[in-house]
């Protein structure tokens, strides 16, 4: 695959920093109080979320405009959840929350499946990471 675009980023573990290259993203990190840190910065965990929900929310867009399909009030929410997993380490899981207004449920549904094919972050997780989808129409 050749790439369009990489971000480059340099964290300093979970307690520390992580900045992109161009300086536009430059924040401390913390472990969060539920995983006996401190809290009080962000974290992996929620920077992955983030990237989560703002790119499936595109691929959302991009499949229902390549199929002609109009919503009106739309979100994604992705809550990224991290725990220990079987091998003495730890994995994440992963739920999609996605509003659509203007759609009925089975048409929102479908076209949150289409653009869980399509977003990069779902290409990347799928056969790692539990992603489960949520959908809600309004």
């Amino acid at each position: 695959m050749p790439a369009v675009y990489t971000a480059v980023a340099t964290g300093e573990g979970r307690a520390g920093r992580t900045r992109t290259d161009d300086g536009l993203l430059d924040l401390d990190l913390a472990l969060p109080r539920e995983m006996g840190g401190p809290g009080g910065a962000t974290n992996p965990e929620q920077l992955f979320a983030a990237g989560y929900a703002a790119c499936f929310h595109s691929a959302l867009k991009a499949v229902a405009r390549e199929r002609g399909t109009a919503f009106s009030d739309s979100a994604v929410t992705a809550e990224v959840g991290i725990g220990p997993n079987d091998t003495g380490g730890f994995g994440l899981e992963v739920t999609l929350h996605v509003e659509l207004g203007g759609l009925e449920q089975v048409a929102a549904e479908e076209l949150v499946e289409a653009a869980h094919q399509v977003c990069p972050y779902s290409n990347a997780t799928r056969g790692n990471v539990e992603v489960t989808l949520e959908t809600v129409t309004a």
